[in-house]
């Protein structure tokens, strides 16, 4: 595995206004980790996913990808150079079918480099458009509508987009945010592989949810790094069991 960090944030806070959403974070994330930014309501949990997605740059201190400063660059570049990132709120085409969401994703990537595309590319995107409805489950659901789909299957046709970029890191803001616990399982278990094969950081607010899932949990509190550790030990430290008191 390499010594390098795959993600990297030194010495990084936020300010809106004269409120600061995040204070001095400094966090290294290895190639192939699965790990969970996890955190009560007003943590800086979506304050730190927008800056290391490309959302916001921060106010001091610096983002690194695979060790390079990548602080400040334009979001619609993050994917160029290995970073995808699934929301909160549900990002797809919805008077699209499934497979069209994901034919769309995979143009965007391919058409800045290839304006004039033989007839055999279309037949290559239709072929990993079904590949990758398939690696999420959704191959039953190729034609359907993507606003006809359930919430659940919404939030895995995101992945499948966000998967078409081919990244190396692959982010995830409360995945399962309003899913019913069916619809949760299928998505757990939807991580689980894809971390088999890229680094995956979930921000996600359920600390139960994440415990058995996975390796290592980092604990956000008002803005600060509160713990960084395995699942046993956050489940065993008195200070985090105070923050969640009652909130997870």
């Amino acid at each position: 595995m390499s010594a390098t960090p795959i993600l990297e944030v030194r010495g990084v806070s936020r300010y809106f206004g004269k409120f600061q959403a995040l204070h001095n974070i400094n966090l290294a994330f290895m190639p192939g980790e699965l790990t969970a930014i996890i955190g009560p309501n007003g943590a800086g949990k979506s304050t730190f996913f927008n800056l290391i997605s490309g959302g916001i740059a921060p106010s001091q201190g610096q983002v690194l990808f695979e060790g390079r400063d990548i602080t400040g660059i334009a979001a619609h570049q993050f994917a160029r150079i290995g970073i995808a990132k699934s929301f909160q709120i549900t990002n797809v085409f919805k008077q699209l079918s499934a497979f069209e969401n994901v034919r769309v994703a995979l143009q965007m990537k391919v058409t800045r480099f290839q304006l004039l595309r033989p007839r055999h590319a279309y037949v290559q995107l239709v072929q990993q458009a079904d590949a990758l409805l398939a690696r999420v489950g959704l191959q039953s659901s190729r034609d359907k509508l993507a606003g006809d789909l359930a919430h659940g299957q919404q939030r895995s046709l995101e992945v499948a987009m966000a998967l078409a970029c081919d990244p190396k890191l692959l982010l995830m803001d409360e995945p399962t945010a309003g899913m019913s616990p069916e619809e949760t399982t299928v998505m757990m278990d939807l991580i689980r592989q894809l971390a088999q094969e890229r680094t995956v950081i979930l921000v996600e607010h359920k600390m139960k949810l994440v415990m058995g899932l996975c390796r290592r949990l980092i604990v956000l509190h008002h803005g600060e790094l509160l713990m960084d550790g395995k699942p046993e030990e956050i489940r065993a430290n008195a200070e985090v069991k105070r923050v969640y008191l009652g909130q997870s």
